[in-house]
């Protein structure tokens, strides 16, 4: 266990003057945002993210991202309906917030597995350079068979290759964006070219995973390229954010595994000859905010039932049942039928966590749980399905608890997922951000104009 008391090696000195570094991560699926609170916002309402995006901005957010799903979420073959299911692709909504904000930065989700390479890198640039450097991307990959089904692939890539095929793209992307910058532009009409041809060079890849052959067509924005950020949790995933990404989420929010994660990914960075300072560290967390500890707790127990509500619940078991359960009672016992026997397909896209054990037995583990301690489905699923690790309290002991990660070097700010459209926005701008900037850990204007002078990172 990390001594509180002492300075952690975390890979970067502790730094008393240390700035927090916040953005809110809105996902394109999954239960994480609870859509049908009679007071939410439309979450497919253009109007809703202009809200919020102009929103963070008065509260002086480094980036709003934008999560993206190449396909709804499914259930035994169905839309699963009960959860958010998608919207607009990330870069388009996105081009439609430029007009809408003037600082901060807009990151989107995109896949790498998919997506045509240089259709890919090309909107990216083109987002970038029409936000006047505003842009991210964050990187993400996926086997899911049922994604690729929409691009006549199938489950094409081999799970341990994913990570392989998108360093690749990334390398492609780089290459493309640097072909040829702003300087080598015309800028006013006595030049004798628009664009120097010594420049003007063609990005080529042709691997058993990527072949991609382009002609760049726009120019670099003021920050260089697209700020590139990836979740970084696995091997392949630290790998790919050591050598790769500008920002890296990670679900190490609680010191002692913040304190190992960064040690381990600053070793990586040094290996691809790379600084602490050239990457930033913003743990994903569900922050739930009440004016006492005691009402923050409510909220979290509030929103952990909601996480999974009676239909969530239920669509949980199905996908290890194989069967439709919508028959049995949310808060009554546990089917009394046998699953089918077929083994879950993770290339499927099923919402099931991932079992050590096979599946029939993981059923009679929770069968075996639910006698015991007389759990309901409901009370079952609440249990032993995946949830948000919540950030609960008063702003103020939030932000003297964020004050201190970040001092130590720990990290260096959180990626926010509100769990609630409005309200949890308005919470973090108008409890959370005068706390912190209190303690002297957060900018009180914006003194920059691009995302990747916003986060501090050293210049291209």
């Amino acid at each position: 266990m990390v001594d509180r008391h002492a300075t952690p090696d975390t890979g970067a000195p502790y730094d008393a003057d240390a700035q927090i570094h916040l953005g809110v991560f809105y996902p394109g699926v999954g239960p994480q945002t609870v859509w049908e609170d009679p007071n939410a916002a439309d979450h497919a309402s253009a109007d809703t993210f202009v809200e919020v995006a102009t929103t963070l901005e008065r509260g002086l957010f480094d980036a709003f991202f934008l999560g993206d799903g190449q396909r709804v979420r499914e259930n035994r073959g169905d839309i699963l309906s009960t959860d958010v299911a998608g919207r607009p692709d990330a870069i388009t909504q996105l081009s439609a917030l430029i007009a809408a904000t003037d600082k901060i930065g807009l990151v989107a989700t995109q896949n790498t597995t998919y997506s045509l390479p240089t259709d890919l890198v090309r909107r990216l640039a083109s987002l970038d350079i029409l936000s006047d450097g505003r842009a991210g991307w964050n990187i993400v990959t996926t086997d899911n068979a049922w994604t690729g089904e929409n691009f006549r692939h199938g489950g094409w890539l081999e799970h341990e290759r994913r990570y392989e095929r998108a360093t690749q793209l990334v390398d492609f992307a780089k290459e493309y964006w640097s072909a040829w910058g702003n300087a080598d532009v015309a800028n006013d009409g006595e030049a004798e070219s628009w664009l120097s041809a010594a420049r003007s060079r063609i990005v080529e890849r042709d691997t058993d995973l990527l072949r991609a052959r382009a002609l760049p067509t726009v120019p670099s924005s003021r920050q260089g390229r697209p700020v590139l950020f990836q979740a970084g949790d696995s091997t392949g995933g630290r790998e790919l954010a050591a050598r790769h990404a500008d920002v890296v989420f990670s679900a190490n929010a609680e010191f002692d595994a913040a304190v190992t994660y960064a040690r381990d990914l600053r070793t990586r960075l040094a290996a691809y000859g790379r600084t602490p300072d050239s990457l930033r560290i913003l743990p994903g967390v569900t922050l739930v905010l009440g004016d006492t500890e005691a009402e923050a707790e409510e909220k979290g127990r509030w929103l952990h039932a909601n996480t999974y509500n009676p239909q969530r619940s239920l669509a949980f078991l199905e996908h290890y049942w194989g069967k439709d359960l919508s028959a049995y009672d949310p808060d009554g016992p546990l089917p009394d039928i046998e699953p089918v026997e077929d083994e879950l397909d993770p290339s499927r896209g099923t919402l099931a966590i991932a079992s050590r054990t096979g599946k029939l037995e993981q059923i009679e583990q929770w069968r075996l749980l639910s006698q015991d301690k007389g759990l309901s489905i409901r009370e079952l699923v609440l249990e032993v399905a995946p949830s948000p690790k919540y950030h609960t309290g008063t702003a103020s002991s939030i932000a003297d608890r964020w004050a201190d990660l970040v001092r130590h070097r720990v990290v260096d700010g959180f990626n926010i997922n509100p769990y609630h459209l409005l309200d949890s926005v308005n919470d973090l701008v108008d409890k959370l951000v005068p706390a912190l900037q209190d303690r002297g850990v957060y900018r009180t204007e914006y003194t920059t104009t691009t995302l990747r002078e916003h986060l501090a990172l050293p210049p291209l």
